[in-house]
């Protein structure tokens, strides 16, 4: 198939081809928040001068069919100093869908060749993607090494009449005792819709709660540092403009002592982010907002709430609970064959061949560390 390709360096709407782009968007059922132009717009101001952008735009006559938002940085693997292509948005977009219409599958081939050669690179590495293994599996015929990574395992839960029910078990005994200590502190759950002009008020209170909480002082939420923080305010200001937004929240003497702050697209409410304070910690509220989510999504006729992104390996989110299904995520490494590519490559095989080794043997030596101090 041949298209027309273009290469962008900004996303403004004087060089960059919103229409077009709105409309390749909308029509993949795949898309989710995180492909909106909004959080990449503010993902692009939080670039660090080391960071640049390009946007692969691919067109069938006046048809944009495929766009691929790319950034390049210099990063270290060991001794081996590589030049990195990765996908716009990364480390903070839970999930993407790669905007390819149906019709452009079969150009990926030249894609990858357009991208080779306006982006030199060593490795080309896409995050937290969902069933794109035919999309991409000429991408790992052309490259030297090409690895495909589980990273996650998403719980999400379809809404259903039921939900209306109180819930059973272990759960309702902790919905209980959450509502009845909430009660006992006349705190209070809250719905907010942020719009566009108020936003930047709700996002200073959520950022408040944050950096108060185990998060903010190891330096790993949403809004840690100028450039994270940037990227936040930036991108939730427009995505607000467009009603995605949603936040459910614990309220004490007029101060937000808990939150979850929620994407919602095409019916499905993205769990993006939760935080809390220490001292409200015995109040249970991360279970009693889930279930607001639940209960406000059987009112506004949400299909799924969906935990966006969780630890592969030790996941506590609450959805676990309320399990409908599971969404796995990967984690795509090409390695090209450039001199840096083909060592880095040849590093990782090596790697991958010695982790099960150094994982047992690791196991081994805690064990015995721990028998050692046992009385």
């Amino acid at each position: 198939m041949n298209l027309r390709w273009q290469w962008c360096k900004g996303l403004a709407a004087d060089e960059f081809p919103v229409t077009a782009y709105e409309q390749l968007r909308t029509g993949i059922d795949r898309a989710t928040p995180f492909n909106r132009l909004g959080w990449l717009r503010g993902a692009a101001q939080a670039l660090s001068a080391r960071q640049s952008l390009h946007i692969l735009l691919g067109w069938q006559d006046q048809r944009l069919v495929l766009c691929l938002p790319l950034v390049t940085a210099r990063e270290s693997r060991g001794v081996l100093p590589l030049r990195v292509v990765r996908h716009l948005g990364h480390p903070l977009s839970d999930r993407l869908a790669l905007l390819v219409a149906d019709t452009a599958r079969k150009a990926m081939p030249e894609a990858l060749r357009q991208i080779r050669r306006h982006l030199p690179h060593d490795l080309l590495q896409l995050h937290e993607l969902v069933a794109v293994d035919q999309l991409l599996a000429p991408w790992c015929r052309a490259s030297s090494y090409a690895e495909q990574a589980l990273t996650c395992r998403v719980p999400e839960h379809l809404i259903v009449p039921a939900d209306r029910e109180e819930a059973s078990g272990t759960l309702r005994y902790e919905l209980r005792r959450s509502r009845k200590r909430c009660a006992e502190a006349d705190a209070r759950v809250l719905r907010v819709v942020p719009e566009a002009e108020g936003v930047d008020q709700v996002l200073q209170m959520l950022c408040d709660v944050e950096q108060a909480s185990w998060k903010g002082t190891d330096g790993l939420g949403i809004f840690s540092g100028g450039q994270r923080r940037q990227w936040m305010f930036s991108a939730l200001r427009e995505l607000a403009a467009e009603g995605c937004v949603r936040v459910v929240l614990l309220e004490h003497q007029g101060r937000c002592i808990s939150y979850r702050l929620g994407l919602l697209e095409q019916g499905r409410l993205y769990d993006y982010n939760i935080a809390f304070l220490a001292e409200h910690a015995n109040l249970g509220s991360g279970r009693l907002l889930l279930d607001e989510w639940i209960r406000w999504g059987l009112e506004d006729g949400w299909q799924w709430v969906d935990a966006s992104r969780v630890s592969l390996s030790r996941s506590s989110h609450q959805l676990h609970e309320r399990l409908s299904g599971l969404v796995e995520q990967q984690r795509w490494s090409f390695y090209s064959w450039r001199p840096l590519g083909l060592l880095a490559g040849l590093g990782e095989r090596l790697w991958q061949r010695v982790k099960p080794h150094f994982k047992a043997w690791r196991e081994r030596r805690q064990a015995t560390t721990a028998a050692k101090v046992r009385p």
